[in-house]
């Protein structure tokens, strides 16, 4: 098989996912099932073997038709696309796998099949936004995400889930309009949509036309801010977040967001390129200033929370800042450590939030009041959230730890120190929301007063992919150089 026709058939796959898992499925049962993890199985080995292709045999260009680029569908198989792809189909197999158990008591059992039919669809959008290099094709793919997200979110038909979903389609609707009118400015300066044809002549029409593209960045700045949750920007996902099924939690947190920091570098250093947006407009010290206040800010309203799903919501808003900052330094150790801690908040949210479901699932405790001596009842799952937490603090040892340090090394690379102070203002106040939560769990005993270790009591299938992602949480921290030269490489394609 040619390798360069991978990427296709790796979304045409996720595709025949969508299409034949409500159409054969009709039950949930182990031939469904095993249908859905093949499915992501099959998934994951493809999105392996083209990052191995692309990092032994060099990025390329695949044009789907062999239409010229200029008017069809070009897909840029570089580094950083086939590592992004590769990390959200992998920690997506793992949040499905605990799904599996964890769906049924989430929403009604006719509704499962459609549910992971939603999901394949989720993985298009993300897999397709992280693969185009065409700017129409981006807002498409935008828009599978955007609906299909907003479905995951809805599904468990209840009032909070409805509004939710309401409050998150009526801002994205407009970040979607805002970002199309954004490209139709682009599209009016330069006559084009691919991203590297436009690249090749955004230095003349800014020369002829910068009140278009000045207005063309702020419409998709706007649009891509709403989208991604960016603070004041934010205010769709704590509703959405913290009332969707937790599969979709860790789906929605974990990846879904990301995807637009994605397709901000993208636009900020291949559509329009560097020496605009850096050194004319100074876009960065924006992004940063934003960031450095959403740090702060997230972490503040996370700190008021009872409610352990919305906590974990506004910490991603608290964290995001920090890809942000990283993206707002416009160093190559600045992308470094933004793109690191993307992996990095990744596996710790997600970790986060299926152990906060795992625990949901057993007791129905949602108020972190009421998790005194959970520790002793569900010692692995409590486990699985200390590691994360503590890796969100920043205590060493954790992958959070090292986001951090390259973080601090490259604002004051850049002689920005006053941003090292927002992180180690930030970090002290997630250690406020966090450690209460750990300390009461495993030194208080439990309701009936004993301080008994107990099994878990919550099916292997969700145990099982919580453990794997906290180990890959150590893993990283002690050991981050497995990711940090892939990330390296893949600076290289923005650089």
């Amino acid at each position: 098989m040619d390798s360069t026709q991978l990427p296709l058939i790796l979304l045409i796959t996720l595709l025949i996912g969508a299409i034949i898992t409500p159409l054969i499925m009709k039950k949930f049962n182990w031939i469904g099932k095993r249908m859905i993890i093949g499915i992501m199985s099959l998934a994951v080995l493809m999105s392996g073997y083209l990052l191995f292709d692309v990092f032994q045999n060099g990025a390329y260009l695949y044009n789907i038709g062999n239409w010229d680029p200029k008017i069809g569908i070009q897909f840029n198989i570089d580094e950083f696309s086939t590592f992004m792809a590769f990390f959200i189909i992998l920690l997506a197999f793992l949040i499905i796998i605990y799904s599996i158990r964890d769906i049924e008591h989430e929403i009604f059992p006719l509704q499962i099949p459609v549910y992971y039919s939603l999901v394949f669809l989720l993985l298009l959008g993300m897999v397709g936004i992280t693969f185009t290099n065409d700017l129409f094709n981006t807002y498409v793919f935008m828009e599978i995400l955007a609906m299909t997200s907003c479905a995951i979110i809805s599904i468990k038909r209840k009032k909070a889930n409805y509004m939710a979903a309401f409050k998150y389609l009526m801002l994205n609707t407009l970040a979607s309009i805002s970002f199309l009118l954004g490209i139709a400015l682009l599209y009016m300066a330069t006559g084009y949509l691919n991203i590297n044809e436009i690249g090749n002549v955004i230095g003349e029409a800014w020369e002829l036309y910068p009140t278009n593209i000045l207005l063309a960045l702020g419409f998709i700045a706007t649009g891509l801010g709403i989208k991604a949750a960016v603070f004041p920007l934010h205010t769709w996902l704590p509703d959405a977040h913290s009332n969707a099924p937790t599969p979709s939690s860790a789906l929605l947190s974990g990846l879904v967001v990301k995807v637009y920091i994605f397709v901000s570098l993208k636009i900020v250093f291949r559509v329009v390129g560097a020496d605009i947006t850096l050194d004319n407009l100074g876009i960065n010290n924006f992004i940063a200033y934003f960031a450095a206040v959403g740090m702060v800010a997230g972490s503040v309203f996370a700190i008021g929370q009872k409610d352990i799903k919305r906590l974990l919501a506004y910490s991603s808003v608290a964290q995001l800042g920090y890809i942000f900052l990283g993206i707002g330094m416009g160093t190559a150790a600045g992308l470094t450590a933004g793109l690191f801690h993307v992996i990095s908040h990744g596996l710790m949210k997600t970790a986060l939030f299926l152990s906060a479901g795992a625990i949901i699932y057993k007791t129905e405790k949602r108020n972190v009041d009421d998790l005194a001596g959970i520790g002793y009842e569900m010692p692995i799952t409590m486990l699985v959230f200390s590691i994360a937490a503590l890796g969100m603090i920043g205590i060493p040892g954790m992958s959070g730890f090292m986001s951090k340090w390259y973080l601090a090394l490259a604002v004051l690379e850049a002689e920005q120190p006053l941003y090292l102070v927002v992180i180690l203002i930030s970090s002290f106040l997630n250690a406020v929301y966090y450690l209460p939560i750990i300390i009461s769990a495993f030194l208080k005993p439990r309701e009936d007063g004993s301080e008994e270790m107990t099994r878990d009591g919550i099916p292997k299938s969700m145990i099982g992919p919580m453990a794997i992602i906290a180990g890959l949480v150590v893993l990283i921290g002690f050991f981050p150089q497995i990711i940090l030269n892939i990330i390296e490489k893949a600076v290289l394609t923005f650089i």
